[in-house]
């Protein structure tokens, strides 16, 4: 098999297995999503949706629903603007703060799965995102 593969064939394997471990990172997404939005947040204190939205560029609706639920978590402070009552103030809570310290420290599942590998798969598998990345 090694060194047959066809284009076709590649990228029909590496499509299979793309889709085969992103059905485990779902929620590793929504937790890259969460961080990145407490990360703008505390970026940009006291930050506006738009400023957030812009930062992740996530739509507002989208942001809107994540918001509401980093509030109701209690990561998220939400006020009124005491200057325009029409927009409101986002600032992380001390949970929110520690929410983003130890998602930093936390890379997911796909992680775990990679730390079980020897070294010398390791350098493989940066050699090939290397050469994905050069073609994204």
């Amino acid at each position: 098999m090694w060194g047959t593969a066809t284009p076709d064939a590649l990228a029909h394997r590496l499509g299979a297995l793309i889709d085969e471990i992103d059905l485990g990172r779902d929620d590793d997404r929504a937790a890259r999503q969460q961080r990145a939005m407490l990360g703008a947040i505390g970026r940009a204190e006291p930050a506006t949706l738009g400023e957030i939205a812009e930062a992740t560029d996530r739509g507002a609706p989208a942001l809107s629903r994540a918001v509401e639920m980093a509030v109701q978590a209690g990561l998220v402070d939400r006020r009124q603007d005491p200057e325009n009552r029409r927009r409101l103030q986002l600032r992380l809570t001390e949970q929110g703060r520690l929410a983003l310290q130890q998602g930093a420290t936390n890379a997911g599942p796909l992680a775990a799965r990679l730390s079980r590998l020897a070294q010398s798969e390791l350098r493989a598998i940066e050699r090939a995102v290397e050469i994905l990345e050069r073609m994204a």
